[in-house]
């Protein structure tokens, strides 16, 4: 097809290149297309390679024994200076690229060539409070939109072929912390979105909205006293008053769903991870604390709550529960597994929430001895939770402690990956642990709501970063790939018995799946911390990754970040095949 460039204007976005197609419009991203986007090779849909969140890809034209032969194609640059973390997975749809960055930017670009047809920039105000770098981790597909989320908590959805606003809609009130970072993902015509900012004590909850006008459908709060809403009106309350949120905690009591979720079209279910109840300091709120460090099972038509599993009760590590639920079928059940922050792997029934098993997936975890697969529940290291500051004799701080995993989490945001060629999950973790210590705190709309002060540690001299293989049935251990910067980079599996990954030294590497063996690695220029994806076109397979070295690793990693603070950042696209 041939692009024809032009410069436009776009209300609330820089002024821009676009391109008007000569070719007829096309149909648009069906729900068949979403639908099958896990079997699909010559295009990429949905976050995740498929709604079930596998990241695995049926194409095998690239192997074990030919990968070595694998070559840059092109490469785009982000421009600017505005090169931070960058955490987004690129979609490929119609031979165009949609790939988000840094500063809530999103850029269309054609696959063959890696030229530029159109970018968009939210523009974002003054003010915003972003707790984790300027990251934006993937935008969504649906009829001839693209839509993704903005660091001032926006819904922006566009014009796939122009870059045109189509329309916008508040997520959350920046001013008072709240931001949106996650890929979005459509679910019977609907967007379904998060929310982030638990460190400054919003509510966190689980939005759908008409796909076509941006209107609310229903949300779904994640703390327990709020009500939900459906359809423009009150629906139920999440949880009961009171039950286990101590007075007006729950107000603002955290939860953020700040990862984004899943959808299983076996069981019609929505899944979603809930993070950190607020404040740190656990003393000020006893009890559980639902929903929030739960992985929450949603009705995608009312936005009720099916079932949930709460992995760290009355969280006091700021582990979290957010991280991906990946949905697989094993022994003739319908099972899914969730890598958290906690440094336990979890395989549940999907259907009901039933725990299977749990188990450790890094090392000298000292918060819980172990997780009773019976309740769900941990069973707790009672001397291994900070003190209380009241009960100091200054009331400044309370007993501090070292805990493992550190708050980063043995795995934290970056996405794992399921091989039906192996059977086995592909864990990105890390090895840390912090000094942990709570201190007295007050809600302040707009105002950092910790009541804690930590600072990470390495825990080995050799290494942080661990890749693992994991064996979902009983939580073995098969292979690990050891690595001496976090890893913070998704990963990707491919029938033809590849693990793909990348690490904050700039690597973009293929592995053997059945031994970790590096088969192949190529130097990008930074720190990989985001989500490789391939695909085919005219019998070739294509892989893409993003480049940029950020993320929370450099703003949060005490000594760790001392140990990395040479690496540097960047903002590109790479995209690689092998030669004919």
């Amino acid at each position: 097809m041939n692009f024809i460039k032009t410069t436009l204007a776009l209300a609330g976005g820089a002024a821009i290149a676009v391109s008007s197609m000569s070719s007829q419009a096309q149909a648009g991203v069906t729900d068949a297309d979403i639908a099958n986007d896990s079997k699909t090779t010559h295009q990429i849909v949905t976050n995740g390679m498929g709604r079930k969140g596998q990241r695995f890809s049926p194409l095998k034209i690239v192997n074990k024994s030919n990968v070595k032969k694998l070559l840059p194609v092109w490469s785009f640059s982000f421009g600017g200076e505005k090169q931070r973390g960058q955490e987004s997975q690129p979609l490929i749809y119609d031979g165009v690229m949609y790939v988000t960055s840094s500063y809530s930017r999103i850029f269309a670009v054609d696959v063959k060539t890696g030229e530029e047809l159109w970018q968009y920039d939210a523009r974002l105000p003054d003010g915003i409070m972003p707790c984790c770098d300027v990251i934006n981790r993937g935008a969504a597909l649906y009829g001839d939109l693209v839509y993704f989320g903005t660091l001032d908590a926006k819904l922006v959805a566009l014009d796939r072929k122009t870059g045109k606003v189509k329309w916008k809609k508040k997520l959350g009130d920046y001013k008072a912390g709240y931001s949106f970072t996650a890929a979005p993902f459509i679910v019977k015509g609907n967007v379904i979105t998060g929310v982030s900012g638990g460190e400054f004590g919003i509510v966190g909850k689980v939005e759908a909205r008409n796909a076509e006008t941006g209107e609310l459908v229903w949300s779904r709060p994640t703390i327990e006293g709020h009500m939900g809403m459906l359809n423009g009106k009150p629906s139920t309350m999440t949880g009961k008053l009171n039950a286990t949120w101590p007075g007006d905690m729950w107000k603002s009591g955290g939860g953020a769903t700040w990862l984004g979720g899943n959808y299983d079209d076996e069981t019609d279910t929505i899944f979603y991870g809930a993070g950190n109840p607020a404040p740190w300091n656990s003393h000020l709120r006893k009890g559980d604390n639902l929903y929030a460090a739960s992985r929450l099972a949603i009705n995608p038509d009312n936005g009720e709550i099916k079932w949930h599993l709460q992995t760290t009760p009355w969280e006091g590590w700021d582990y979290d529960g957010v991280n991906e639920v990946v949905s697989f079928n094993a022994g003739g059940k319908k099972l899914a597994a969730t890598a958290d922050r906690n440094g336990f792997f979890y395989v549940m029934d999907r259907t009901n929430g039933k725990l299977q098993n749990a188990t450790p997936f890094v090392e000298q975890i000292s918060w819980a001895s172990s997780i009773d697969v019976k309740t769900g529940r941990p069973n707790f290291i009672d001397s291994n939770r900070a003190g209380d500051p009241t009960k100091s004799a200054d009331g400044k701080k309370g007993k501090a402690i070292f805990a493992v995993p550190s708050f980063l989490g043995g795995k934290n945001w970056m996405p794992m990956a399921y091989s039906q060629n192996s059977g086995l999950f592909y864990v990105p973790s890390n090895e840390w642990g912090m000094d942990l210590w709570n201190e007295p705190v007050t809600y302040k709309k707009g105002a950092a709501y910790l009541g804690a002060g930590f600072t990470i540690k390495p825990l080995f001299e050799d290494y942080i970063g661990s890749l693992k293989a994991i064996d979902p049935m009983d939580g073995s251990i098969k292979w690990e790939l050891k690595n001496n910067a976090p890893l913070w980079a998704g990963v990707m599996t491919t029938a033809g018995g590849l693990v793909f990954t990348g690490n904050p030294e700039g690597y973009f590497m293929a592995l053997d799946d059945a031994t970790g063996k590096v088969l192949w690695k190529f130097q990008t220029g930074s720190g990989i911390v985001s989500q490789p994806v391939t695909w085919e076109e005219n019998g070739e397979q294509y892989f893409a990754v993003v480049s940029g070295w950020g993320g929370a690793v450099p703003l949060w990693g005490g000594d760790v970040a001392k140990r990395i603070k040479h690496l540097n950042q960047g903002g590109s696209v790479w995209v690689f095949k092998m030669p004919k």
